[in-house]
């Protein structure tokens, strides 16, 4: 994911120190049950699509923002999955963040799926017996997006993924 120029603003008086920032995290399904993913220019991995929340956006304008600049499709978010601390993760250049993630299940409404920036290397549809290697992260969000039942809250006292 790019770094947000209000970030990038940040480090330069912090330097490398750890950030605790909103994540939103979203997994895009169509009217077959798809899910939307994006193979990540930064790992070269797949995942499902996120980013990190403009100051003042709400976490939903936020999931629709980074699936439409993404991958070009519209999608509408339909529920909370899951709100979580994640580990801290350190980039390779040095910056700390650590991020509460906010999971969202989306519907998607529109548009075509493509690669629509310079964050993914692909951009696909996959039916869910045909996933592509994934971390358990996008794994656990894709397994919470099938399911019909309340966020996932990480009890007090549970160490974050």
């Amino acid at each position: 994911m790019a770094t947000p120029g209000f970030i990038r603003e940040l480090r330069a008086g912090i330097g490398h120190q750890l950030l605790f920032l909103p994540g939103i995290s979203a997994v895009v399904r169509d009217d077959g049950g798809r899910v939307l993913l994006v193979r990540r220019a930064d790992n070269g991995r797949w995942s499902v699509i996120g980013g990190i929340p403009e100051p003042g956006e709400q976490p939903a304008q936020t999931a629709v923002r980074e699936v439409m600049e993404e991958t070009a499709v519209i999608c509408v978010p339909e529920r909370i999955l899951a709100v979580e601390t994640l580990q801290p993760v350190r980039y390779p250049n040095g910056d700390n963040c650590q991020y509460l993630d906010i999971a969202l299940a989306c519907r998607a409404v529109g548009g075509t799926a493509r690669v629509n920036d310079d964050e993914s290397l692909e951009v696909g549809w996959f039916a869910l017996g045909a996933l592509p290697p994934l971390e358990r992260f996008a794994l656990d969000r894709i397994e919470l997006a099938t399911r019909r039942e309340p966020a996932r809250f990480v009890p007090a006292g549970t160490q974050s993924r």
